[in-house]
Protein backbone atom coordinates (compact mmCIF):
# COMPACT_ATOMS: atom_id res chain seq x y z
CA UNK A 1 0.00 0.00 0.00
CA UNK A 2 1.05 3.52 -1.45
CA UNK A 3 -0.36 6.41 1.09
CA UNK A 4 -0.31 9.67 0.17
CA UNK A 5 -1.15 12.72 3.00
CA UNK A 6 -1.77 15.72 1.39
CA UNK A 7 -0.93 19.42 3.23
CA UNK A 8 1.48 17.22 5.41
CA UNK A 9 3.10 20.24 5.93
CA UNK A 10 2.47 23.85 5.05
CA UNK A 11 3.80 27.23 4.19
CA UNK A 12 1.86 29.11 6.78
CA UNK A 13 3.74 30.83 9.51
CA UNK A 14 1.09 30.10 11.83
CA UNK A 15 1.18 26.45 10.55
CA UNK A 16 4.36 26.28 11.35
CA UNK A 17 4.18 27.37 14.52
CA UNK A 18 1.48 24.67 15.38
CA UNK A 19 3.57 22.12 13.66
CA UNK A 20 6.41 22.44 16.20
CA UNK A 21 3.68 21.38 19.09
CA UNK A 22 2.70 17.99 17.25
CA UNK A 23 3.82 15.16 18.73
CA UNK A 24 3.37 11.94 15.77
CA UNK A 25 5.23 8.79 17.35
CA UNK A 26 3.84 6.32 14.75
CA UNK A 27 5.33 8.62 12.05
CA UNK A 28 8.45 9.33 14.09
CA UNK A 29 8.67 5.59 14.32
CA UNK A 30 8.22 5.08 10.42
CA UNK A 31 10.40 7.67 9.48
CA UNK A 32 13.51 6.25 11.32
CA UNK A 33 12.67 2.88 9.26
CA UNK A 34 12.41 4.48 6.17
CA UNK A 35 14.62 5.82 3.26
CA UNK A 36 13.63 8.86 1.08
CA UNK A 37 13.92 9.60 -2.37
CA UNK A 38 14.31 13.06 -3.95
CA UNK A 39 11.80 15.65 -3.48
CA UNK A 40 9.02 15.93 -6.03
CA UNK A 41 7.87 19.71 -6.93
CA UNK A 42 8.84 23.63 -7.17
CA UNK A 43 7.58 25.86 -4.67
CA UNK A 44 3.77 27.02 -4.20
CA UNK A 45 3.52 29.06 -6.97
CA UNK A 46 3.18 25.93 -9.35
CA UNK A 47 -0.15 25.32 -11.33
CA UNK A 48 -0.37 21.58 -9.75
CA UNK A 49 -0.04 21.23 -5.84
CA UNK A 50 2.68 18.24 -4.80
CA UNK A 51 -0.15 15.75 -3.78
CA UNK A 52 -1.25 16.20 -7.23
CA UNK A 53 2.12 14.99 -8.57
CA UNK A 54 2.52 12.29 -6.76
CA UNK A 55 -0.78 11.02 -7.91
CA UNK A 56 -0.47 11.69 -11.42
CA UNK A 57 2.69 10.05 -10.85
CA UNK A 58 1.45 6.81 -8.85
CA UNK A 59 -1.14 6.66 -11.41
CA UNK A 60 1.23 6.29 -14.20
CA UNK A 61 0.68 9.68 -16.04
CA UNK A 62 3.50 11.18 -18.12
CA UNK A 63 7.43 10.21 -17.86
CA UNK A 64 8.51 10.04 -14.48
CA UNK A 65 11.39 12.24 -15.42
CA UNK A 66 9.80 14.82 -16.28
CA UNK A 67 8.15 17.69 -14.07
CA UNK A 68 4.37 17.79 -13.27
CA UNK A 69 4.33 20.67 -11.78
CA UNK A 70 2.70 22.52 -14.31
CA UNK A 71 1.49 19.82 -16.78
CA UNK A 72 -1.41 18.97 -18.11
CA UNK A 73 -2.62 16.15 -15.57
CA UNK A 74 -6.14 14.70 -16.68
CA UNK A 75 -7.82 14.57 -13.61
CA UNK A 76 -11.36 15.10 -15.34
CA UNK A 77 -10.48 12.30 -17.80
CA UNK A 78 -9.52 9.98 -14.88
CA UNK A 79 -12.98 10.51 -13.16
CA UNK A 80 -14.92 10.09 -16.38
CA UNK A 81 -13.37 6.99 -17.16
CA UNK A 82 -14.00 5.87 -13.86
CA UNK A 83 -18.30 6.49 -14.19
CA UNK A 84 -17.80 4.84 -17.87
CA UNK A 85 -18.61 8.22 -19.51
CA UNK A 86 -17.74 8.43 -23.35
CA UNK A 87 -16.82 11.60 -25.08
CA UNK A 88 -18.06 12.12 -28.88
CA UNK A 89 -16.09 11.18 -30.79
CA UNK A 90 -15.33 14.89 -32.18
CA UNK A 91 -13.74 15.74 -29.04
CA UNK A 92 -10.71 13.60 -28.44
CA UNK A 93 -11.86 12.05 -25.08
CA UNK A 94 -10.27 15.67 -23.36
CA UNK A 95 -11.97 16.67 -20.68
CA UNK A 96 -11.98 19.36 -18.18
CA UNK A 97 -13.24 19.22 -14.12
CA UNK A 98 -15.72 22.74 -13.59
CA UNK A 99 -16.27 22.89 -9.93
CA UNK A 100 -19.13 25.81 -9.15
CA UNK A 101 -18.03 27.89 -7.07
CA UNK A 102 -18.47 30.88 -5.25
CA UNK A 103 -15.93 34.60 -6.24
CA UNK A 104 -15.76 36.86 -3.37
CA UNK A 105 -15.31 40.79 -4.49
CA UNK A 106 -12.99 42.71 -2.11
CA UNK A 107 -11.10 45.50 -2.01
CA UNK A 108 -8.17 43.44 -2.49
CA UNK A 109 -9.17 41.35 -5.40
CA UNK A 110 -11.67 38.29 -6.28
CA UNK A 111 -10.99 35.42 -3.80
CA UNK A 112 -12.06 32.08 -4.32
CA UNK A 113 -14.19 30.44 -1.24
CA UNK A 114 -13.91 26.93 -0.24
CA UNK A 115 -16.37 25.21 -2.87
CA UNK A 116 -17.20 23.04 0.74
CA UNK A 117 -19.11 25.79 2.27
CA UNK A 118 -21.57 26.13 -0.70
CA UNK A 119 -23.11 23.08 0.78
CA UNK A 120 -24.66 21.87 -2.82
CA UNK A 121 -26.55 19.03 -2.71
CA UNK A 122 -27.42 16.75 -5.59
CA UNK A 123 -30.26 18.56 -6.81
CA UNK A 124 -29.28 21.74 -6.35
CA UNK A 125 -25.80 21.37 -8.25
CA UNK A 126 -28.16 19.60 -11.30
CA UNK A 127 -30.30 22.55 -11.32
CA UNK A 128 -27.72 25.14 -11.45
CA UNK A 129 -25.86 23.44 -14.38
CA UNK A 130 -29.15 23.28 -16.40
CA UNK A 131 -29.05 26.92 -15.85
CA UNK A 132 -25.53 26.90 -17.04
CA UNK A 133 -25.41 24.18 -19.66
CA UNK A 134 -26.63 25.80 -22.16
CA UNK A 135 -23.65 28.54 -22.59
CA UNK A 136 -21.35 25.58 -23.23
CA UNK A 137 -23.28 23.81 -25.45
CA UNK A 138 -23.77 26.14 -28.03
CA UNK A 139 -19.94 26.41 -27.98
CA UNK A 140 -19.28 23.04 -28.29
CA UNK A 141 -19.03 21.55 -25.18
CA UNK A 142 -20.63 18.13 -23.98
CA UNK A 143 -21.41 18.32 -20.11
CA UNK A 144 -21.84 15.67 -17.93
CA UNK A 145 -23.02 15.40 -14.17
CA UNK A 146 -20.91 13.83 -11.65
CA UNK A 147 -21.30 15.06 -8.29
CA UNK A 148 -22.64 18.22 -6.29
CA UNK A 149 -18.72 20.07 -7.08
CA UNK A 150 -17.84 18.17 -9.83
CA UNK A 151 -19.20 18.74 -13.46
CA UNK A 152 -17.33 17.13 -16.46
CA UNK A 153 -16.86 18.79 -19.73
CA UNK A 154 -15.00 17.38 -22.99
CA UNK A 155 -14.09 19.25 -25.87
CA UNK A 156 -11.34 19.39 -27.76
CA UNK A 157 -10.03 22.36 -26.17
CA UNK A 158 -9.14 21.05 -22.95
CA UNK A 159 -6.41 18.72 -25.37
CA UNK A 160 -3.64 19.42 -23.26
CA UNK A 161 -4.81 22.65 -21.63
CA UNK A 162 -2.77 23.50 -18.34
CA UNK A 163 -4.81 25.35 -15.31
CA UNK A 164 -4.13 25.63 -11.93
CA UNK A 165 -5.72 23.16 -9.31
CA UNK A 166 -8.55 24.54 -7.24
CA UNK A 167 -6.46 23.87 -3.89
CA UNK A 168 -3.83 26.50 -5.20
CA UNK A 169 -6.91 29.21 -5.69
CA UNK A 170 -9.24 28.30 -2.59
CA UNK A 171 -8.80 31.20 -0.31
CA UNK A 172 -6.41 33.33 -2.36
CA UNK A 173 -6.72 36.13 -5.31
CA UNK A 174 -8.04 34.35 -8.29
CA UNK A 175 -6.26 36.54 -10.70
CA UNK A 176 -2.50 35.51 -10.91
CA UNK A 177 -4.18 31.83 -10.83
CA UNK A 178 -6.84 32.69 -13.81
CA UNK A 179 -5.77 30.71 -17.53
CA UNK A 180 -3.47 32.30 -19.70
CA UNK A 181 -5.50 34.87 -21.80
CA UNK A 182 -4.62 33.16 -25.59
CA UNK A 183 -5.17 30.13 -24.47
CA UNK A 184 -8.46 30.08 -22.86
CA UNK A 185 -10.11 32.89 -23.99
CA UNK A 186 -13.10 30.80 -24.35
CA UNK A 187 -12.76 29.74 -20.71
CA UNK A 188 -12.44 33.33 -19.65
CA UNK A 189 -15.28 34.39 -21.66
CA UNK A 190 -17.88 31.43 -19.90
CA UNK A 191 -16.83 32.79 -16.92
CA UNK A 192 -17.68 36.13 -17.53
CA UNK A 193 -20.98 34.45 -19.47
CA UNK A 194 -21.80 32.48 -16.37
CA UNK A 195 -21.57 34.82 -13.87
CA UNK A 196 -24.09 37.04 -15.50
CA UNK A 197 -26.72 34.45 -15.51
CA UNK A 198 -26.29 33.52 -11.71
CA UNK A 199 -25.77 36.98 -10.57
CA UNK A 200 -29.67 37.48 -10.69
CA UNK A 201 -31.44 33.49 -10.84
CA UNK A 202 -33.76 32.81 -8.61
CA UNK A 203 -31.72 29.74 -7.60
CA UNK A 204 -29.19 32.42 -5.94
CA UNK A 205 -32.38 34.11 -4.55
CA UNK A 206 -32.97 31.21 -2.43
CA UNK A 207 -29.56 30.11 -1.65
CA UNK A 208 -29.56 33.82 0.07
CA UNK A 209 -32.45 33.60 1.59
CA UNK A 210 -31.15 30.63 2.90
CA UNK A 211 -28.36 32.03 4.14
CA UNK A 212 -25.91 30.40 1.92
CA UNK A 213 -23.65 31.76 -0.25
CA UNK A 214 -23.98 32.12 -4.04
CA UNK A 215 -22.80 29.80 -6.43
CA UNK A 216 -21.79 32.73 -9.32
CA UNK A 217 -18.91 30.82 -11.35
CA UNK A 218 -16.92 27.98 -11.76
CA UNK A 219 -13.08 27.24 -11.77
CA UNK A 220 -11.35 24.82 -14.64
CA UNK A 221 -8.89 22.24 -13.38
CA UNK A 222 -7.77 18.66 -14.16
CA UNK A 223 -7.63 19.60 -18.18
CA UNK A 224 -6.25 16.83 -20.92
CA UNK A 225 -7.04 13.26 -22.03
CA UNK A 226 -5.70 9.70 -20.75
CA UNK A 227 -3.12 8.67 -23.06
CA UNK A 228 -3.47 5.00 -24.00
CA UNK A 229 0.14 4.12 -23.27
CA UNK A 230 -0.74 5.14 -19.89
CA UNK A 231 1.42 2.61 -17.71
CA UNK A 232 -0.78 1.06 -14.88
CA UNK A 233 -0.55 1.81 -11.55
CA UNK A 234 2.24 -0.75 -9.85
CA UNK A 235 0.78 -0.43 -6.40
CA UNK A 236 -2.40 0.02 -4.76
CA UNK A 237 -2.61 3.88 -3.97
CA UNK A 238 -4.49 5.14 -1.09
CA UNK A 239 -4.82 9.08 -0.33
CA UNK A 240 -6.27 10.15 2.60
CA UNK A 241 -6.89 14.22 2.46
CA UNK A 242 -8.46 14.46 5.83
CA UNK A 243 -5.20 17.48 6.39
CA UNK A 244 -6.74 19.52 3.59
CA UNK A 245 -9.70 21.17 4.82
CA UNK A 246 -8.36 22.50 8.03
CA UNK A 247 -5.07 23.50 5.94
CA UNK A 248 -7.16 25.52 3.71
CA UNK A 249 -9.50 27.11 6.06
CA UNK A 250 -6.27 28.09 8.07
CA UNK A 251 -7.78 26.18 11.12
CA UNK A 252 -4.57 24.61 12.75
CA UNK A 253 -5.92 23.52 16.10
CA UNK A 254 -8.34 21.09 13.94
CA UNK A 255 -5.37 20.80 11.32
CA UNK A 256 -3.10 19.27 13.85
CA UNK A 257 -6.05 17.13 15.91
CA UNK A 258 -6.70 15.63 12.21
CA UNK A 259 -2.68 14.74 12.06
CA UNK A 260 -2.86 12.89 15.58
CA UNK A 261 -5.57 11.01 14.13
CA UNK A 262 -3.79 10.30 10.51
CA UNK A 263 -0.95 9.29 13.37
CA UNK A 264 -2.85 6.81 15.36
CA UNK A 265 -4.54 5.55 12.16
CA UNK A 266 -3.18 4.60 8.98
CA UNK A 267 0.40 5.95 9.55
CA UNK A 268 0.13 3.33 12.57
CA UNK A 269 -0.68 0.36 10.19
CA UNK A 270 2.21 1.18 8.35
CA UNK A 271 5.01 1.33 10.96
CA UNK A 272 3.53 -1.78 12.45
CA UNK A 273 5.00 -3.22 8.54
CA UNK A 274 7.41 -0.88 7.73
CA UNK A 275 9.12 -3.30 5.06
CA UNK A 276 6.19 -3.22 2.89
CA UNK A 277 5.22 0.59 3.40
CA UNK A 278 5.73 3.46 1.15
CA UNK A 279 4.41 6.84 2.34
CA UNK A 280 4.17 9.97 0.40
CA UNK A 281 4.25 13.09 2.59
CA UNK A 282 2.98 16.33 0.61
CA UNK A 283 2.98 19.72 1.28
CA UNK A 284 2.89 23.24 -0.78
CA UNK A 285 6.37 23.32 -2.10
CA UNK A 286 7.14 19.34 -2.42
CA UNK A 287 6.42 16.23 -2.02
CA UNK A 288 8.53 13.33 -0.43
CA UNK A 289 8.61 9.58 -0.87
CA UNK A 290 9.97 7.50 1.73
CA UNK A 291 9.50 3.42 1.69
CA UNK A 292 12.54 0.91 2.64
CA UNK A 293 15.68 0.30 1.34
CA UNK A 294 17.94 -2.49 2.14
CA UNK A 295 20.50 -1.00 4.30
CA UNK A 296 23.74 -2.37 5.99
CA UNK A 297 22.73 -4.16 9.22
CA UNK A 298 24.67 -1.30 11.56
CA UNK A 299 22.79 1.19 9.68
CA UNK A 300 19.40 -0.45 10.67
CA UNK A 301 20.07 -0.99 13.85
CA UNK A 302 20.90 2.76 14.69
CA UNK A 303 17.44 3.25 13.12
CA UNK A 304 15.96 2.07 16.50
CA UNK A 305 17.45 4.72 18.77
CA UNK A 306 17.86 7.78 16.31
CA UNK A 307 15.49 10.35 16.45
CA UNK A 308 14.47 11.88 13.06
CA UNK A 309 13.85 15.76 12.30
CA UNK A 310 10.14 15.02 11.90
CA UNK A 311 9.46 18.68 12.44
CA UNK A 312 12.16 19.98 10.12
CA UNK A 313 10.83 17.27 7.49
CA UNK A 314 7.34 18.19 7.42
CA UNK A 315 8.45 22.09 7.92
CA UNK A 316 10.09 21.88 4.34
CA UNK A 317 7.12 20.46 2.28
Amino acid sequence: MHLIVPFAGTVSAAGQQALQSLALPHLERLLARLSSGPAMGSDEFSLNTPHEQAIAQASGWGDRQASLADAALPFAAARAAALGLQAPPDKLAAWGLLTPVHLQVSSDGISLTDPDSLALDEAGSRELLEIVRPLFESEGFTLHWAAPLQWLASHPLFEGMTSASLDRVIGRNVNPWLPDLRAARLIRRLQNEVQMVLYTHRVNDRREAAGLPTVNSFWLSGCGRLAASAAAPAEAVQVDDRLRGPALSEDWAAWCEAWRALDAGPVAALASNPISARLTLCGERCALTLAHQQRPWWQALSAHWRKPALHGLLGGL
